[in-house]
């Protein structure tokens, strides 16, 4: 394999991600055993929602399988990828990956394993005939047990766009609602102080690391990215009481 045989791939933040035919190639995270175990779990029960990790190269790089479609990385997306039809699909597939760690031995004494990351630039669509679609989720860096709460907050937060951006109130908390109903998300009385707390946890967890010399946090902070998600968690924040109202 030469150079010329790696085809950059962008939308990330931090790794260094290429493709090479039909693989993935970047380098292992800080928890890739658990990482590795978990997406074999999901292969094992056929679940279309995660890449398959198919061992380490010649480079000690992790190689995945490559899904084809569109990545929603960019602010600006078609209309099908912000429709209340793929903020469901989106819904479902989160909790198909509940379903399938719950009670496992992945997700020890929590509830299921989360992904911790979920948003529209770590999610591949495609047009399954109705318009793009939502069909794998990518990036499970810091997939770990947790709270089905933590996943469906972080989704709220990130596909809705919960921010100064946010036009409609109202209609931001009833796409809101929509995800939750699509989940079957019971217990929702926590949801908005979650969404607050993974907001907050981002814009410090930038700004420390980034004081702590790390280079890659420290880009993301120079370029604004903490003070973006302050921004986010204050405008939360103010709207907390309508959000809330629109989950009954």
């Amino acid at each position: 394999m030469t150079p010329d045989d790696e085809v950059p791939l962008t939308g990330g933040f931090v790794n260094d991600v290429v493709r090479v035919g039909d693989t993935v190639r970047r380098p292992p995270g800080e928890r890739a055993a658990f990482v590795h175990a978990l997406l074999r779990h999901l292969a094992a029960h056929g679940w279309p929602g995660a890449p398959r990790y198919l061992g380490d190269d010649e480079h000690g790089r992790e190689m995945l399988t490559y899904v084809d479609g569109h990545v929603a990385a960019q602010e600006r997306q078609p209309e099908s990828v912000t429709s209340d039809e793929s903020l469901r699909a989106v819904a479902v597939l989160v909790r198909e990956l509940h379903e399938l760690t719950a009670g496992t031995e992945l997700a020890a004494t929590a509830e299921v394993v989360c992904h911790n990351d979920l948003s529209p630039k770590n999610t591949v669509y495609r047009d399954t005939g109705a318009g793009l679609r939502p069909v794998t989720f990518i990036d499970w860096d810091i997939a770990a047990p947790g709270a089905r709460v933590h996943d469906v907050a972080h989704v709220c937060w990130q596909y809705v766009g919960l921010g100064p951006s946010v036009d409609d109130v109202g209609e931001a908390a009833r796409r809101v609602r929509v995800i939750c109903d699509a989940y079957g998300l019971d217990h929702r009385r926590d949801l908005v102080d979650t969404v607050l707390w993974w907001q907050e946890r981002c814009w410090r967890g930038i700004e420390a690391a980034a004081a702590d010399g790390d280079p890659a946090m420290a880009a993301l902070r120079d370029g604004g990215v903490a003070e973006q998600v302050r921004a986010a968690h204050r405008w939360t924040l103010d709207h907390r009481d309508a959000l809330e109202r629109a989950l009954g």
